[in-house]
């Protein structure tokens, strides 16, 4: 099974599975292929119960490739209890990337690339709680977890690496 990065929004998932020199699998960009359009438009044109089931869909689809390569998930592949139970029985290749929300939140807001629908329809603190949220689904999907905090990229590629 391949490596699966999970963890919320901003922690690097996609940043760092680009520097660990293996195939990459970005279930936002193959979401975003398949459907033709950026999530953000899917979101508000098709909702995200819709967007959920496709997910699940390119999940399943992702679990069955060879271990030699990098799925980076979406933050909230976890929402849906199907996705948490095959996260769950790939646990031991799974890596949780973790920041805390402030470290989160700030590399949101700054990234002008990805237009992430949900933070941008959340005040602040309807965001923390969507954090608090989010965080609480991950416990127990990954037996390696990584706080990004105060890592650059490239350390927490070769901690994924090391392990």
């Amino acid at each position: 099974m391949p490596i699966v990065l999970l963890g919320f929004m901003g922690v690097g998932k996609t940043t760092t599975a680009h520097l660990l020199n293996l195939p990459v699998y970005d279930m936002d960009h193959i979401i975003e292929e398949r459907i033709g359009m950026p999530i953000a438009d899917y979101f508000s044109l098709e909702g995200e119960a819709s967007f959920r089931q496709l997910e699940t869909e390119v999940l399943k689809g992702l679990l069955d490739l060879p271990s030699n390569c990098i799925v980076s998930t979406g933050g909230g592949v976890i929402k849906s209890e199907v996705n948490r139970e095959l996260l769950l029985a790939n646990r031991e290749d799974n890596v949780l990337l973790t920041a805390s929300f402030e470290v989160s939140y700030q590399r949101i807001r700054k990234d002008r690339q990805s237009q992430r629908p949900l933070f941008l329809q959340c005040s602040k603190e309807e965001f923390e709680a969507l954090y608090r949220e989010r965080m609480a689904l991950y416990q127990g999907l990954a037996d390696t977890v990584i706080d990004t905090d105060k890592l650059i990229p490239e350390q927490v590629a070769r901690k994924i690496l090391c392990k």
